[in-house]
Parts: structure tokens; sequence; C-alpha cells
């Protein structure tokens, strides 16, 4: 059951929460588990951008989703299950008011939709007493997504299972140019794609450190499926290594600043691009820290 909510915290104004994007810096399928999931490698770079979660704390239990959202129906909104699930497992009689200031795009393979989900467990967490930990929050969020875990934990990682096994992991803090064509994707037909490649030779953290060769494995399926993808990465392509970022339409390459800038001014008008930069602890983590006794 949660610990008492004051007086002042049922009568407070909305709170604000990030909700940072990420990039898969490279993504392998090893293999295929009997349970017909696959099993992943990636490294999950968070980002200083993303969307911003607003919350507001209800007496009457009630979960309601206020503005425009982009995550479907109310029902099947991740923020909504979200507080949901975490009212259902604390027992917690209070409910809350939820509004996404949405950046991250939709199907771009940035983690918007988990990252908005973990945002809301950790703010409703501290917001309602709960007193959950960490990991309690990640297990909830696993119900909800392979990706919210890795946001809830707040650090960029290494993972692999289907990206909930996760050690934390110090990059490089650099900026990347993200490249947006407008293209949302679906992750559940892609890994349908005959083409794609699921026996990627394992990797060591230490060899990704090190310089391992590494791939997004599903850039095949997308470039042959998403005709503005392909368009994107070409371009993208004539400044570094470009990438896709996870399953989605989004792509981006590293640059330094004075390029990235360079870059960004160059897009073609059918794309959108903008600067973001890596960060190794996200700002969700320290407000977390901030909630537990």
């Amino acid at each position: 059951m949660g610990r008492a909510v004051s007086e002042a915290a049922l009568q407070s104004d909305w709170s604000a929460w990030p909700a940072p994007a990420k990039l898969n810096l490279f993504l392998h399928i090893t293999g295929r588990r009997a349970d017909g999931y696959h099993d992943l490698q990636t490294v999950f770079q968070l980002l200083d951008w993303g969307d911003t979660l607003h919350c507001r704390v209800r007496a009457d239990g009630a979960i309601r989703r206020l503005g425009e959202h982009a995550h479907g129906s109310e029902s099947d909104d991740l923020i909504v299950r979200a507080a949901k699930l975490l009212q259902s497992a604390s027992g917690s009689t209070l409910g809350a008011d939820l509004r996404i200031d949405k950046r991250i795009p939709v199907g771009g393979g940035m983690g918007g939709g988990s990252s908005d989900a973990a945002s809301t467990l950790v703010a409703l967490n501290r917001l309602w007493n709960c007193g959950l930990d960490l990991a309690a929050l990640a297990g909830l969020g696993l119900q909800l997504g392979a990706d919210v875990p890795v946001f809830i934990h707040g650090r960029s990682a290494f993972a692999e299972g289907v990206g909930d096994r996760l050690v934390p992991i110090d990059l490089a803090l650099r900026n990347y140019v993200v490249v947006d064509p407008g293209v949302g994707i679906s992750t559940a037909a892609l890994f349908q794609a005959p083409e794609l490649t699921r026996d990627s030779a394992p990797l060591t953290i230490a060899g990704f450190i090190c310089g391992a060769k590494t791939e997004n494995v599903f850039e095949p399926a997308v470039r042959a499926r998403y005709a503005a993808v392909a368009r994107a990465l070409d371009w993208l392509s004539a400044f570094g290594d470009a990438r896709l970022s996870g399953t989605g339409g989004v792509v981006f390459v590293p640059a330094g600043m004075h390029d990235a800038e360079a870059i960004v001014a160059a897009c073609p008008a059918a794309m959108r691009a903008w600067i973001v930069r890596g960060i190794n602890v996200s700002p969700l983590l320290a407000l977390h820290r901030d909630g537990v006794e």
C-alpha cells in the first residue's frame, strides 16, 4: 500500500517530468527463443532531448489523459496503462491527470512511448508516495514494453535479451544529428521480415568499446519498405556513419557541433533535422532519488 500523501500534494499544481529519447547505437539479433521472441544486443544512448510529462494528483482515483496525444486511444495509451498498472500494484487510491508535451517522433525508434511510460511510473511513484524502488518499477515497466526498463533505470546501457538485461555503460559524450523523414514504422511488422539477419555473433561490452563492427540488422528491411527512410540514410551517409535508430524511421549520425550545425542547415526540405547530445545519466533518475527516503 502507498504511504500517506499530504493534503498539499493533493492540491498541488502540475509538476513536469522529463521523458528523454534514446538512440540505438547498434542493434543485432543473436537468435530466436523458444517463446518466439528474439534475443537482441544493443546499446541504448540516452539523449538530452525528448518529451515532457505533466502530472497532477487527483484524490478520486481517476486516471485522466488530457491534451493532444499521439499514442492512440486513451485505453491503449502507454501513460494511462502505466498509471493504472502502478495504481493496481501499489494499492494506491489516488489518481492523476496526465499530459504529454510530445517532441519524440511516433514510430521513429527513439523510444517515445516507452520513455513516456517510464516517466509516468517514476513520477506517480513519487507523487503517490508508493515507495517502490527502481527494480520494482522496472519490473512493472517490462510489462508495458521491452524498452521501458532502460528509461526507468536512467542510464545509457548495453542491453541483451529482449532489451531488458541492462549493464550501465559510460559512453563518449557527443553530439548527434537526428533526421526524421516523417515515417512511422511498425516494429512487429519488421520482425516478420524474411531477410532479417537473426544470427549475429554475440558481442561483448569490451568488443563494442574497442570498435568491433556493428550494424542495425533492420536497416535492409526498412530500406526495402520505406523509400523516404532510404533517402534519409543515403543523404546522411555523406556526413558519416549514418544509422537507423531501433526499428523506427529516424536516422542519425555523430558529428562535432560545427559540422552538426552545417548538416542541419543543409537538410532537404522533405526531412526534418536537429542536434541532440548523448548523456549517460537521465535527469529522471535524479528526480526518483530525490523522492526515495
